[in-house]
């Protein structure tokens, strides 16, 4: 008789862990913000899962989703710990590391909808400001549509915890960060508006565009440009994408792309990705309301140059798509 994947055999571990990698890299990534710290996570989710594998038979786990999830999420609070211990010593402002939308040419639909399932940087540099547990709750609950009784039993707490868990993450997260109401469209033609103004160093067309209480943070962590702290205000912010333009010229090769599900500018300087800037605009999608720039190589390391990708514009078709957090 053949053993189903849940079976005790090292061959059925390994293909439920595939059949499942791609969700808990969305549920991991969107807890810690960090593509190779998720990587991380699931090589250790992994060596978990098929040390249980190895000792006793799997026949007996009936929800085995639910048993990998519980492992990785426990895991990426373990190395909530260690991230923050780095952060202690970063240099300058931290940002999550970008998530670029290029789903391999053998993914299946169903993972190129999992993989989607990040929330936009901006979301998750508010969610940065979420305790471990809160930030846990919030993206199964809210990104992911676990209930409070499946949570409860992930990260071990009762329901009744969970839920005031979920609803002070709710609050915080929903007084900082108000949902786009702007057609996608209008926010891709604000954000290729602005990437042009920027890289152009055109002060009125910076004015315009830029919202007054703009902020932007540049992340090089100490290993590439990048200010030590945010500059907030638009006369500031118009200043330095000025100055910048002036001092770095037009040698960069622009690439429009999907960065955790929003139109973005990927800059590269030869073959090497040099920044990937997002932007987050204002309710109706007029001006940009914060700039995300990360120069930072190490966060850089997964981002390639694919020719077939290349898009000198956002595809029409993907500004269709629905709101994103």
């Amino acid at each position: 008789m053949s053993e189903s994947p849940a079976t005790g055999t090292a061959d059925g571990a390994t293909q439920v862990f595939v059949d499942h990698r791609e969700l808990l890299f969305a549920i991991v990534y969107n807890i810690l913000g960090s593509v190779a710290d998720t990587d991380d996570v699931l090589q250790e989710t992994w060596l978990s899962w098929t040390g249980r594998a190895h000792r006793t038979p799997l026949e007996g786990i009936t929800n085995p989703r639910a048993y990998l999830v519980r492992i990785a999420v426990n895991h990426a609070l373990a190395r909530r710990a260690a991230i923050t211990r780095r952060r202690e010593t970063y240099v300058g402002p931290w940002l999550p590391e970008p998530l670029l939308d290029e789903p391999a040419p053998e993914d299946s639909a169903d993972d190129r909808a999992l993989r989607s399932e990040s929330v936009s940087l901006a979301m998750l540099v508010v969610l940065e400001s979420l305790t471990p547990l809160e930030r846990a709750v919030f993206v199964l609950n809210e990104v992911f549509g676990y209930a409070h009784t499946e949570i409860a039993e992930v990260i071990d707490r009762s329901p009744a915890a969970v839920r005031q868990l979920a609803h002070r993450a709710r609050e915080h997260v929903h007084a900082r960060r108000p949902r786009y109401q702007a057609h996608p469209r209008v926010r891709r033609q604000a954000t290729e508006r602005f990437v042009e103004a920027a890289l152009g160093g055109d002060i009125a067309a910076l004015m315009e565009i830029l919202a007054p209480d703009v902020t932007v943070w540049t992340d090089g962590g100490g290993k590439a440009s990048g200010g030590l702290r945010p500059v907030h205000g638009r006369d500031k912010a118009a200043r330095l994408f000025a100055g910048y333009a002036t001092r770095r010229g037009t040698g960069f090769d622009l690439r429009y792309r999907r960065v955790n599900g929003d139109d973005s500018a990927v800059l590269f300087a030869g073959e090497s990705p040099y920044a990937v800037m997002v932007m987050d605009l204002t309710a109706d999608g007029e001006q940009v309301s914060g700039v995300y720039i990360v120069t930072n190589p190490e966060k850089l390391a997964h981002v390639r140059r694919d020719e077939e990708n290349q898009e000198s514009g956002a595809d029409e078709t993907r500004a269709e798509e629905g709101e994103r957090a």
